[in-house]
């Protein structure tokens, strides 16, 4: 869940500036719901689906405050961020790496394009 959460972090982030609010909270509010509907479908009750989506949302902005300033970072301070969502994990660079690709990915396309078939959804 952690690594979906900094997949739609840096999502949300690349794209704030470029992307109508609108665009941006439909997005938000149809991959909060799926999640929700993830953990309906798993069984837990209403009290703690509740519980669970108030923990996970925090968890996502938690996330991407932490990435809001992403590539003015250094290393060592890319890494702790993943050592603080992210424990026991040998190979830090393979994130840091991974998500400096990404993030590149996110700025060379647009955001309709990477999200046109679930807005139209």
């Amino acid at each position: 869940m952690i690594m979906l959460f900094f997949h739609l972090g840096f999502l949300l982030k690349i794209h704030k500036k470029a992307e109508t609010k609108r665009n941006l909270q439909e997005f938000f509010d149809f991959s909060i719901k799926q999640i929700e509907l993830s953990i309906r479908e798993i069984g837990y009750g209403d009290a703690t689906i509740n519980k669970k989506m108030k923990d996970y949302v925090n968890l996502l902005f938690s996330i991407i405050d932490k990435i809001d300033n992403w590539e003015n970072l250094n290393r060592e301070k890319k890494v702790l961020i993943f050592k603080s969502f992210v424990n026991e994990v040998k190979d830090y660079d393979f994130f840091i790496n991974y998500f400096e690709k990404y993030r590149l990915f996110l700025i060379k396309n647009s955001f309709n394009s990477l999200s046109k078939d679930i807005i139209t959804f």
